[in-house]
C-alpha cells in the first residue's frame, strides 16, 4: 500500500530488502508478492542471510540503483556468534547509513516494517529523513490488517 501511495503503480519498480533475509516472513511474502506486482526485487546483507533464488546485489549499488529500500531487524540475539561482527560492523557494511541515503536516487524511499534496531540496520538520523516512509508504513499496516480481517468477518475472502 505505502508504495502503491508513493509511485502509482508497481511495474518495473525495483526494491532491494536488505538484511536478514533467511529468517524473515517479511521477505519472503515480499518477494512473492512484489515480484506478483511486477517489481524487480533483489536481496542485500551478509550472504549468510541469503536462502532465496532473488539476485544479490551489493548495499551501495542497490542505494544507487533502486526506487525502494527496505531494511529489515537484524536479530542479534539469534546471529552474533554465527556472523562473527558486532553490531557497529553490521551497521558500516551494510546498514543505512547517511552516506548511503545521499546516493539514493531522488525519489527513492526507505521502508521498513519494524521493530527498528537503530544504529544497526539504519543510522537514528536516517530513520525519519526526507526519504523514510517507515511510520508511513506502519500506519498503512495496520488498515491493511484491519480491512483483511473485517472482510474475512464479512464473509468475503
Amino acid at each position: 500500500m505505502t508504495i502503491h501511495e508513493e509511485y502509482g503503480h508497481f511495474e518495473g519498480l525495483k526494491c532491494c530488502i536488505i538484511g536478514d533475509i533467511s529468517h524473515s516472513r517479511v521477505a519472503h511474502s515480499n518477494i512473492e508478492v512484489m515480484e506478483r506486482l511486477g517489481m524487480e526485487v533483489y536481496i542485500s546483507g551478509p550472504e549468510e542471510f541469503n536462502d532465496h533464488s532473488a539476485k544479490w546485489i551489493p548495499v551501495d549499488e542497490a542505494c544507487k540503483t533502486m526506487d525502494v529500500i527496505m531494511l529489515l531487524r537484524i536479530q542479534f540475539e539469534r546471529h552474533q556468534e554465527a556472523m562473527g561482527m558486532t553490531k557497529e560492523e553490521y551497521h558500516q557494511k551494510f546498514g543505512l547509513t547517511e552516506e548511503r541515503v545521499k546516493m539514493m536516487k531522488d525519489n527513492a524511499i526507505i521502508m521498513h516494517p519494524a521493530p527498528i534496531n537503530r544504529g544497526v540496520e539504519i543510522a537514528d538520523s536516517v530513520a525519519e529523513c526526507e526519504k523514510s516512509r517507515i511510520y508511513k508504513q506502519m500506519t498503512n499496516g495496520v488498515y491493511v490488517r484491519m480491512a483483511v480481517i473485517s472482510d474475512s468477518l464479512d464473509g468475503n475472502l
